[in-house]
């Protein structure tokens, strides 16, 4: 079974080849991530499917950042390319929960653990973080689960 860093490169000859210059860019950008990952600490390792995953989502949110970053200054064509390479790095990761699946399992998480007041957050996202992972940023459910604690 193929990793899912072997299915960015193949990707990536096959953007090559049909010369589609911003996938190609961007899967090269996805793959320099990952080997950067790989060598960095006191030994070279390959990163698992898991890992990877984290390193795309990182990049999917660098995204987004410099896109939000972009309209602001008033750079209307490089915010565009940006969310572009997000949509193309998109593919690779898995579907995000809607704001409904992150209410629903925040209260669910508040269910379980009986937690009450702000001080309970860490227990709720100690609970809620393993079910979100990759799926929600980290933010998001932060500030969902400090909503719902009333803080």
């Amino acid at each position: 079974m193929a990793t899912l860093k072997d299915r960015l490169q193949g990707d990536l000859t096959t953007a090559m080849k049909s010369r589609d210059e911003l996938r190609t860019a961007t899967l090269r950008m996805a793959l320099t991530a990952v080997r950067t990952e790989e060598v960095s600490g006191k030994t070279a390792r390959e990163l698992d499917d898991a890992e990877v995953m984290s390193v795309l989502t990182r990049e999917s949110k660098k995204r987004r950042e410099a896109a939000e970053a972009f309209d602001q200054g008033g750079r209307p064509q490089q915010a565009e390319r940006e969310r572009a390479e997000g949509e193309v790095l998109a593919q690779y990761l898995p579907a995000q929960l809607s704001e409904d699946e992150v209410r629903d399992l925040v209260a669910a998480a508040i269910a379980v653990t009986g937690a009450e007041g702000p001080r309970a957050m860490g227990a709720v996202m100690k609970v809620v973080s393993p079910q979100t992972a990759g799926r929600a940023e980290g933010g998001r459910v932060a500030a969902e689960v400090r909503r719902q604690l009333g803080a």
